[in-house]
């Protein structure tokens, strides 16, 4: 979290929404994103879009939520909850898709950050494939952020994933055309799947190409890393003075959440991160 100590009146406590589907194991999804939400200080709230049926070593099912119930959880939610950021994950399904960004557009939180969910981490989809042209046209335009990483990136663009920093550079100029020229967003593209010791992030508004660093972590333990960077960058903007002190502090957080991951014992293939490192 971003702490003001100059200030001695009490910090207001986010409340932050997310709009995803449900792993049963915790890993990624909802369950992650209120993990994360909460150890960065905000009140995490949940609309669920979608059900998996998924543990560490892949996803066995999915049974999407009908599209009016999606927009009854959450007309519901906003009549009575002051939504200060939205994190959207995995919505599965185009008539979904339209049914949260008619909702959003309505609603118009101040920050909504897209992690544009579409393989797990096993492999399988989670985006059908229909569905890719219906999220690059109604969510693309309202968001503040979006998270690609480099294989949804080219999804996006219909292209190749990118293989060099250069060729990042470009991509991420690319994606911000696609967001439109209406008010001030950002591209976050991770670059994880880039080759070297360093995972290198770029933060991009069409003007500033903001080059972010870290170690890369050497774990097997990276389900949920783009869930929970999304939902810790949702936590996190509307405590911080702008949009990129409140990304350098989701990666950080990431990253030591990646580093403390080995202390977890879940599951035998890709485990969850620690979200909770501070603590235990």
């Amino acid at each position: 979290m971003i702490n003001d100590s100059s200030s001695r009146a009490p910090r207001a406590i986010p409340n932050v929404l997310t709009i995803a589907g449900v792993d049963p194991s915790g890993g990624a999804g909802v369950l992650a994103d209120i993990k994360a939400m909460s150890a960065l200080g905000a009140y995490g709230c949940g609309v669920v879009a979608a059900l998996t049926a998924q543990n560490t070593q892949g996803v066995t099912g999915v049974m999407p939520v009908p599209p009016a119930f999606v927009r009854q959880q959450i007309e519901t939610l906003f009549a009575d909850v002051r939504i200060d950021a939205v994190k959207l994950g995995m919505l599965g399904q185009a008539p979904v898709i339209e049914t949260v960004a008619d909702s959003l557009v309505r609603h118009i939180p101040p920050h909504l950050v897209l992690d544009p969910v579409m393989i797990a981490k096993s492999g399988d989809a989670l985006l059908e494939d229909d569905a890719v042209g219906t999220l690059r046209e109604a969510i693309l335009p309202i968001a503040t952020v979006i998270t690609p990483n480099l294989p949804e990136a080219g999804v996006l663009l219909g292209g190749r994933q990118v293989e060099t920093l250069p060729e990042m550079r470009r991509v991420a100029e690319r994606l911000r055309e696609a967001m439109g020229t209406h008010g001030h967003r950002w591209v976050l593209l991770k670059g994880g799947h880039l080759p070297g010791d360093a995972a290198i992030d770029l933060l991009h508004d069409g003007d500033r190409m903001i080059e972010m660093a870290a170690p890369r972590v050497d774990t097997k333990n990276t389900h949920g890393t783009g869930c929970s960077l999304a939902s810790a960058l949702a936590a996190l903007l509307p405590q911080a003075p702008d949009v990129p002190a409140a990304a350098r502090a989701a990666k950080d957080y990431l990253t030591q959440a990646l580093k403390h991951a080995d202390r977890l014992q879940v599951g035998s293939g890709h485990g969850p991160l620690q979200h909770f490192w501070r603590w235990w």
